[in-house]
Order: C-alpha cells, then structure tokens, then sequence
C-alpha cells in the first residue's frame, strides 16, 4: 500500500481556543507516529479563526518534541510572506535540534488575503513571480557555505533540509521538474488538475542532487469511523466549513450535523462536492478500498491524509482506522 502522511490543519472547533486545538495537534502527531504515518505536516494560515497553526514552525518544534520517529515539516510555508533567510534559519533550527526527521514544503500562494498579507510583510514587494528564485535562495542556505560568503542561515547552513514544492496548479508541478524535488499536490481541495500537473512533473522531471527520479505526494481527505453512516455525519462538519469558506465566511470548525441539506444551499452543497470530490468517507473496508483505488487512479508516490472532523477523539480514530486499512491492504498485496 502506498505509505501514509499526516496533514493537520489544526482546526479550531466551535467552542474551543486555538491552544486547545494546538495541543490536539500534538496529541495527533504522537497518535500519528504510534499509527505508523510517516510524516506529519502542518500548514501556514493566516487571519483565519478556525486554524491554530500561523506560526508554522513554532507549532512544529512542540511537535517534533513530542515524537521521536516520524518526520515533522511544513505542507507548507508560503515563501512570499518571508525573506528565505528567516525560513531557512527556523527550519534549520528545528533541523539541528532534530537531525534527519525535518521537512520543508513550499508554496508560493499567500495563505491570506492581501490585507493580511500586506500586514505580514509591510510591503507587497515580493512578487509570486520571484518564488523560484526565493526557492532557489532558500536551499542555498541549506547548503555547505563557501569561502567568503557574507550571509549564512545558523542554524541551517549544511544541513540540507528537504525541501518540497507544492502546488494546486500547474505551476508547481513544472518548478518541481526542473529543479528535481518532490512534488506535493493539494488535491485534498482543489483536484481540478491533479492529473494534468502529475503528467508534468514525471515527464519534465529532471533528476538532481536532490532526487533521482520523480516523486509526488497527494493530499487526500480521509473520513473514517466504524460505519459509513458516522463517518458521513462527521464529514458534514468539513462540508459546512468549506460552504463558509467559498462564501467568504471563514470560521471556527462547526459541529456535525444530521443534515447536511438543512443547512447549505443547492449550490454550496454543488461546489463543496466538487472540492471534496476525492475525499474518502466511510468505515474500515469503505476507506481501504477508497485509499487503494486513489492510489491506483494517480500512482502517487505517497498520500497524505487530512481530516477536518469537530470531535478530536474521533479524528483520532479516523487517523487510526485510514492506517489500519493501509496496513491490511499491505498485508493482503504481500499475501
């Protein structure tokens, strides 16, 4: 089976406080680590009430912290909203204090409106057109320094931390080509061209000191529970905050509902099913069968799940249930 990522919003129920969500997201990064996913990324998000993790790289280090084993990263940073040198100095940071386990996916969307992003950076100098050269700048300091270099990132310097493009456009599938990196898709909301940017990068991809061949991750939203009937109920709470979301209304994540109808108009419920449409909702054999044929569908390299659920002890499970069904589809494809 294809192996098996984490990508935690750290969402905000109604209700509840953003320390609360973040210290939930902790306790999913160990639960994750125990499940056996193989990493676990969180994503910058700004002026959003219903999301925890601006501070990307600070909620990462408690992360890291807490576990011991599976890797930590970003899903990701958006390189626009930051000199690379800063970047390259908090995750060469997180990097030093724990060797080898450190990933860093970059974006070059805003992760906001412009007023917040004018709030971030001051000033809207920096262009999206100049991400593949702040890309660029950005692994140079991870680079060992040459003689006469006038500016280092420490910690950072040599240490090599991966870096990833990601993308939801054909945009990044063709940066990540030409320059040989791993390539993450944002098909978890946004599957319009998930095909066509996966015939590009591993057709144009060029190998690198960095990867010798081509590989991509897709983001995949998973809804599990012990039935079929819960999971959809606990997906409703995705649904609602999607519906909000499109209608420029973002919030805290609501609870499930019964209905999902009674709450969203015909159209919403048209454009959330759109956004969703890979989503895998059920329970145990619903999900197997839902992850194995994704896989079969785009031959991803790796998938990366996320699951927007109000209640944190069933998101827990829904983590639980996606890795047990990849486990026993590994266990039957090796029978």
């Amino acid at each position: 089976m294809t192996p098996l990522s984490v990508l935690d919003l750290s969402a905000v129920a109604e209700g509840s406080t953003a320390g609360e969500a973040l210290r939930n997201s902790i306790e999913l990064a160990v639960h994750a680590e125990r499940c056996g996913y193989r990493r676990y990324w969180m994503a910058e998000h700004h002026n959003m009430a219903g999301i925890a993790s601006a501070a990307t790289a600070v909620a990462l280090a408690h992360a890291a912290e807490a576990t011991s084993t599976i890797r930590i990263g970003a899903g990701g940073i958006m390189l626009p909203n930051h000199a690379p040198l800063v970047i390259a100095e908090q995750f060469g940071t997180l990097a030093a204090l724990h060797p080898g386990r450190i990933d860093l996916g970059v974006g070059r969307a805003p992760g906001s409106d412009q007023v917040t992003a004018r709030a971030l950076r001051r000033t809207l100098a920096g262009d999206v057109d100049d991400f593949p050269q702040d890309v660029l700048e950005l692994m140079a300091y991870f680079e060992p320094s040459q003689p006469g270099q006038l500016v280092r990132a420490t910690p950072g310097d040599g240490l090599r931390v991966p870096v990833w493009i990601l993308g939801s456009s054909l945009y990044g599938a063709q940066l990540a080509a030409a320059l040989g990196l791993p390539y993450a898709f944002a098909s978890h909301f946004a599957p319009n061209a998930m095909m066509q940017a996966l015939d590009i990068y591993r057709t144009r991809f060029r190998p690198s000191q960095h990867l010798d061949k081509p590989y991509a991750m897709l983001g995949l939203s998973v809804i599990a529970a012990d039935t079929d009937a819960e999971a959809a109920r606990l997906a409703t709470s995705q649904q609602q905050a999607f519906a909000r979301l499109r209608a420029g209304r973002p919030g805290k994540l609501p609870p499930p509902v019964d209905d999902i109808e009674a709450v969203i108009t015909p159209m919403e419920r048209a454009q959330v099913d759109h956004a969703l449409s890979c989503a895998v909702v059920g329970g145990p054999e619903t999900v197997r069968a839902g992850l194995q044929a994704f896989a079969a569908r785009t031959g991803a390299d790796e998938l990366m799940v996320t699951a927007q659920i109000f209640d944190h002890s069933a998101r827990l499970r829904s983590f639980e249930i996606a890795a047990e069904a990849a486990k026993l589809d590994a266990l039957k494809a090796a029978a």
